[in-house]
């Protein structure tokens, strides 16, 4: 096999490897590179109307690129709804991503107790990326229980957004948002939590 078929090959399995992708912008990252492969392929081999495809799917996957990346810090990109812990619809969502909470945080026991909890659902037009439970600790603080995305939007941490809107916080009189015990995610970090003990805590703004 020579160089060239074995940038072929691997330009065409880096685009079906691309296609199993369930996260937005790495599908369209790696899709983007294996575009760029195939066009330099098809261009030494004189195909042009694969190289014009392919250049236009790249053009396709930038833009998409450069809006994604936009909408990851944008405050109008997400809304955030709060709901009551026994909401039918934030049960339904529970209950359909349930494997995926159930591996990602398995301490969760599915709000089978809402009485002092305060659920937030993350949402992207019509579209729930995410869910967001906090649980009535006392002394003004509201201990994170729940902090899931859906796949397809783990590179955005949409659930951040939760936390940069303070007045969903200050309007139960809670002061701080503290995580479990444990936690261990540089995600707090970036969002202005400090490390306090064995968990992380956010002071929450005052008004």
């Amino acid at each position: 096999m020579s160089l060239l078929d074995a940038e072929g090959w691997f330009g065409s399995a880096l685009l079906v490897f691309s296609l199993m992708q369930a996260r937005v912008l790495r599908f369209r990252i790696i899709n983007t590179v294996a575009c760029v492969i195939l066009t330099i392929f098809n261009g030494v081999l004189g195909i042009w109307p694969m190289v014009a495809m392919n250049l236009v799917l790249t053009a396709i996957n930038l833009w998409f690129i450069a809006k994604l990346w936009r909408d990851r810090r944008s405050d109008t990109a997400y809304a955030v709804l709060q709901v009551a812990g026994d909401d039918t619809y934030l049960q339904h969502f529970l209950k359909v991503e349930g494997a995926e909470i159930a591996r990602t945080a398995p301490n969760f026991d599915g709000l089978t107790d809402s009485g002092e909890r305060t659920a937030y659902l993350v949402l992207k037009g019509h579209e729930t990326v995410g869910a967001v439970v906090v649980r009535d600790v006392g002394d003004g603080v509201a201990r994170i229980e729940l902090d899931y995305v859906t796949p397809r939007f783990r590179d955005f941490t949409p659930g951040e957004f939760v936390y940069r809107q303070s007045g969903l916080f200050r309007g139960h009189g809670f002061r701080t948002i503290a995580t479990p015990p444990g936690m261990v995610d540089a995600y707090y970090d970036r969002l202005g939590f400090t490390r306090s003990g064995d968990h992380w805590e956010l002071v929450v703004a005052s008004a």
